[in-house]
Formats: C-alpha cells, structure tokens, sequence
C-alpha cells in the first residue's frame, strides 16, 4: 500500500492574493479574498512527495456549521488543468513534487463568509482528507457577474473602500456635517461583521438555512438592517432619543463605528448604549462595506415618520401656537438612512441599483424592527407595492403636512394641507470629495412634471396633483442671520395681505426647544398679539426675541429650537401657520497638524478651542479620532473649567498607522455645550521601506 500524502504547510499567498482582491487593507496574517476571482495558494508537502497521475487531487470548500451539498454549503471539485470562472474550480500553476502551487476560482454567487479549504487525496483507491485551513471569502463589486457589480471605479473606491466619510445633520435650511470614521478595515472589525450575521434570529433559528442564502445581498443587507439595532435580537444599538444618557453614551458623542463594533463584539453581544438614526446608518454602513457591499449613509431633511401609513402626517397646535402631541406622526428634522448598490432578481425588471435600507427602529417589516431593502427606482417612480417597506419610504419623503389648530374643548379645525414640506434636500457625500452632493432627483421626479403626476397616481396619491389656491393671506418666519449657541437672537414674523380688505387678526409666536425627531421639549419665548391689523396689499412685521438664559438649560445635544407663528383672521375666521426650525451654531475648533506626517512617525495635533458663552463650561471632555491615525479609536482629554471667552489649546499625539488621505475628528461636550465637532484632513505620506 503506498504512503498517504500529507501536508507539511500552505501558504496563502495572503499579501499578494489581497493586493490582487482589494483585501490588503485588512491586513496579511489571514486570506481575505472577493468571490467570482482566483487567488493562488502554495501546498508543501511532508514525507513522499505529491505523484501527478498516481495522487488524485480533489479540492473541498465547505463553510457554515453543518456544511452539506444541498444547501449550497459544501462543494467538491477536482484539481484540472484550466480554470472556469463561472463556478468553484482549481487548476494546477506549478509542481514540482515537493509542492503544488494551485489556482482556485470562485463563483460570482458564492456564499460568504468564513469558508475550510480541505484537500481529498486518492491514491490507489485509498482517500486521505487533508485540512488546508480557513479562509474569508466577500461579495465582489469589482465583478460583472456579482449582484452588487458596479462599474464605476471612483464609486468602488468611495463606497467600499472609503474607511472615513461625512455624514450631514441640522435642517432643511441650515445643513451641517459631521466626519465619521467608518473603519471598516481595523482589526478585528471583519470577524466582528460576521459574528453578526451569526447572531441573527435567522442564523439562530435555521443555520443550515441562513448559510444557504449568504450568497444574496438583499438577504444579508436585510439582516444587517435588523441587527444593527438590538430591538428583537442580540443587535448592536440601543435607541435613545433623550434626554436621560445617564446610563450609556450620548450619540453625538460617537465620532466612528469601530468602538460600538468592538465593545459590542467583546461584551457577548450586549446591546451598546445608545444610538440615534445617524449612528445606526453609519455602523450599518461599516458592515455592509466590510462585506464587499457599495454602501452611502443618505440624509433626508424633514423626513416624514407615518404611524398610519395613509401618507399623511397630521400635527397639531392648540390655541396658544404649541406643538400638542395627539398623533404617533411625526416630521423628524433630518433623517439618516443607508443605500447599497445591488441587483434585485426578487423584483421585476428595472428595479437594480441603489436600495434603501434602515436599520433605525422606528416600524416592524415581517415582524422585525428593518427597513428594505426598497428600491430607490421604485420611490420615484411610486410603485410602492414592491418589497421591502417601499411605502413606508415613499412617506418619509413624499407625506403630506396637515397642520391641525386644537381648541379648548376638543374640537379641531385643519389650518392647512403642505403638499412639498417632507422630503427635502437629500443628501450624501459626493464621490471622491468632502462636497455635499443632493441626490433629491433619485427619489422625485421634477415639482410639476409628467412622471411626477404618474408617480403620484401609481402610488394613489392623486390628491398632490390637484391645483393649490393661490394665497393672498399669509404668514413668514424669518431670521436674519446665523445664530450662535449661547446668543440671545430674534425672529420676524411677516404678514402679507394680498386681498382689498383689511385683516384684523391675533397674532402668536411660540418657541420651543426640541429634539431633532420633533420632539417638543420646553416653551423657551411667548408672545400673543390680540390685535394686529394689516392693509389691503399691506405686510406687518412682528418680532419674538428668543433669550438664551431661557433656551439654554433646555437645548438639546443637536441645538434645535421650532418656532411656530399662527394667524387667526377675527372676521372671516381664516387661519394661516407658520413653521420654522432654528439650529443654533456651535463654535468651532481648530486643528492644526504639527511637523509633516508620516507613516508609524509620531505625530502631534494641536487643539484650539475658544469658549463663546456668557458662562463657563464645566466637565468637558475633548475626544480625538481617526482611522488609521489613532491606535485605540478614541483619545480623551478632560478639562474642568472654561471660562467666558477663555482660550484652550492642547496637544494629543498618535501614530498614523495608515497612509494617504486620513481625517482626524474632534468632539468637545462638556455640561453647558454638546456636540461640538471639528475635523482636519491629513495627508499621510508612506513610511520609505
């Protein structure tokens, strides 16, 4: 009986074979490849050596926990001379006896995942397995037959393999960033993205049948989107809207998703605290682009919330011009979500390309807290009977505004129906730049057009297209300039009568702090003019002066204030309303990088940062942020006390371990102020070899 081939050792040829799959970024201790492409291993043999034509060579690829042919889970195939890029297949490079050196092919729609590469040796009859080792095997952009193909290089780059990003918050009028840092290629992250796809209900449940379907990208991203938030499963996020964080992490204090990932992955999967839309999106956006998937985070302002699901939001005011909660509706001033680019062979045709999905919890799709994925082609174009939760995002961009005036005694009378309030400056990260880019145009056709009337009559919305009564009375809110946090400013209210007859009316202006969701939180400014009179063809100008010492220990980490201005006509009992977000500007900081930086060169970052309000900041904290430019993701500094117009300046070293382009993120939040943000580019030159 001859001798068994054994196997002395295999080498991966990780460095190589990651250079040639866009993987090198995750390293080179372990093989990380994109299916649908070869990558070449080395096998050594110990003891007799491999014997072309005596030995017969099959290759094995099994992954899951219970791998098995008729799941898909399992697949042999044996070493040939040539490959077939369309399936798993392997063919021989070089031998020499001693070693055999093999290329391995995958198909386009093959499962990821951690996968076991074994060899099956026969020799005269006699079969011998021989374990290889593991390999980590991801969904394929740069592959036309990969459902989440794409063909354009600058959007590879930028959506799977753009570590860092900007996300953008505030409100329709007043559109601000943050940087994040995605880091979907530090240590540790990758295993942690698959632990999830371990921990979901589905894979618990069924493995056998979870591991069947990771060869589909609208399965996968699905799953994403529910565990990203910890409502049903042994997901990442906790939700906090406020104002209580005592007993975790306020949201706008996270600058990345490498620390949520990390402790959540270290903690045995125990719910992170806490999260609101923006951060769900980001660390949904983490994992999906660490899979292989194009992935953006998008920002919808005045993003429609519809409990009722008739696509209309109803919101009403009482008597004295404050929000009065009577509806689970709601108009959030922004909204984050993600698209990921793919096929969808589940829909009919036309219906590929970016796909909407929301891992915040706000409703149930099949019973879980996800949303999507839903087409964004579908959106627009108002098939809203498509899967998943189309209609549920056709209403956050696309609900109509009831305004409501509650009485006394119960009764309600509609103000006024907002056909193009929701819905509004749609925004993502421009490719290849730090430049907003408005993407409204995906989700709406033009205000007036053709395809806007049969979008609205496919989704049985045809009440958008009757024609609006010109006004002739009507009310303004208008401020005059950008308002900092901690000032004292003021609002105008302006009506105009455009009719021949004079208006005699009640005036009330109202402010209120709020959350970003629409939340009312405290009346902070009240003003009831019982008679104002306005001229035929005549406008008036009344003020509300909006005082920090009553706005300030109320205002919230994203420094919203909603004013309301209402109208009640006496003589024809007309009423007009007004709405209007302020988000108060936060001061800035200042960056600035010391000495030229260099790869694994200690570096240092200076921090400036001037206190701007009329009281001193007690308790801050400064925290500091970069992928590839901060080992652990976050560096605190603490300061106690900051007095009225003081200067801070301090210094935080790190140790780039990336080149190219890096962002390097700063925080400050201390008792009086939140959410202080500020980032500086770093251009990070290559250690020479």
């Amino acid at each position: 009986m001859a001798q068994a081939l054994a196997v002395a050792t295999t080498d991966f040829q990780c460095e190589s074979n990651g250079q040639a799959h866009r993987t090198a970024d995750f390293g080179s201790s372990r093989l990380i490849v994109r299916r649908g492409d070869r990558f070449t291993i080395i096998v050594y043999f110990a003891g007799r050596p491999y014997q072309q034509g005596e030995d017969q060579i099959s290759i094995i690829v099994e992954t899951g926990p219970t791998p098995s042919e008729k799941s898909g889970t399992k697949v042999q195939f044996p070493l040939s001379d040539s490959l077939d890029d369309a399936k798993w297949n392997a063919s021989v490079v070089h031998s020499d006896g001693k070693e055999i050196s093999m290329s391995i092919c995958s198909p386009a729609n093959a499962n990821i995942g951690h996968h076991a590469l074994k060899l099956l040796c026969t020799t005269q009859g006699q079969s011998t397995l021989l374990p290889l080792g593991e390999f980590i095997l991801l969904f394929n952009p740069w592959c036309p037959g990969d459902a989440v193909f794409s063909d354009s290089e600058h959007q590879r780059r930028e959506y799977v393999l753009n570590d860092q990003g900007l996300i953008y918050r505030g409100s329709r009028k007043f559109i601000s960033h943050i940087a994040w840092n995605f880091g979907q290629f530090e240590d540790g992250i990758l295993d942690i993205c698959l632990k999830l796809l371990d921990n979901s209900s589905n894979c618990l449940r069924n493995p056998d049948e979870d591991g069947s379907q990771r060869h589909d990208p609208v399965y996968i991203s699905r799953i994403v989107a529910a565990m990203v938030n910890c409502n049903d499963d042994n997901g990442v996020l906790e939700g906090n809207w406020g104002p209580d964080y005592s007993e975790g992490v306020c949201p706008t204090m996270w600058n990345g998703s490498i620390t949520i990932l990390r402790q959540w992955g270290k903690s045995s999967c125990q719910r992170i605290r806490y999260g609101q839309c923006w951060v769900f999106a980001a660390v949904a956006c983490t994992v999906l682009r660490c899979l292989g998937i194009p992935t953006r985070p998008i920002t919808n302002f005045n993003s429609a919330h519809d409990t009722e699901q008739n696509l209309r939001i109803d919101s009403f005011i009482d008597e004295n011009g404050k929000r009065v909660r009577k509806s689970g509706d709601s108009v959030w001033n922004f909204h984050c979500w993600i698209e990921s680019w793919m096929t969808r062979p589940d829909l009919k045709p036309g219906y590929d390309g970016w796909q909407v999905l929301d891992p915040t919890p706000q409703e149930k799709s099949n019973g879980i807290y996800c949303c999507g994925p839903a087409s964004v082609k579908a959106i627009k174009s108002g098939d809203v009977n498509l899967k998943f939760d189309t209609p549920f995002v056709f209403a956050e961009v696309n609900a109509d505004y009831v305004s409501w005036l509650l009485y006394k005694d119960g009764t309600k009378k509609q103000i006024e129906v907002n056909h193009r309030l929701v819905g509004q400056n749609i925004s993502t990260k421009a490719v290849g730049s730090d430049e907003r880019e408005d993407i409204t145009h995906n989700y709406k056709y033009a205000e007036g057009s053709e395809e806007e009337r049969e979008a609205f009559t496919k989704a049985d919305m045809k009440n958008k297209l009757a024609e609006e009564p010109e006004k002739k009375f009507f009310l303004k809110l208008k401020v005059e300039k950008v308002n900092m946090n901690g000032a004292d400013f003021e609002v105008s209210a302006v009506l105009t009568n455009q009719t021949s007859a004079m208006k005699n009316c009640r005036l009330i202006l109202c402010a209120q702090t709020i959350m970003y969701n629409g939340e009312s939180i405290q009346e902070c400014s009240w003003n009831d003019l019982a008679n104002v009179a306005i001229g035929p063809h005549e406008e008036k100008r009344e003020t509300l002066q909006v005082l920090y010492s009553n706005y300030g220990s109320s205002l919230r980490e994203n420094n919203q204030i909603l004013i309301v201005a209402l109208a009640m006509e006496y003589e024809a009992e007309e009423l007009v309303v007004a709405r209007k977000v302020i988000t108060l500007q936060n001061p800035s900081l200042r960056i600035k990088i010391l000495g030229e930086p260099v790869q694994y060169r200690k570096l240092i970052a200076e921090i400036c940062f001037t206190n701007p309000m009329p009281v001193s900041l007690c308790d801050g904290t400064f925290l500091v942020e970069g992928a590839g430019l901060t080992d652990e993701q976050n560096v605190c500094c603490p300061v106690q006390s900051i007095a009225p117009g003081q200067e801070v300046k301090l210094r935080v070293n790190f140790t780039p371990q990336k080149s190219g382009l890096r962002k390097l993120t700063v925080d400050f939040d201390c008792n009086k102020l939140k959410d202080v943000k500020g980032f500086q580019n770093v251009i990070v030159r290559p250690m020479k070899r």
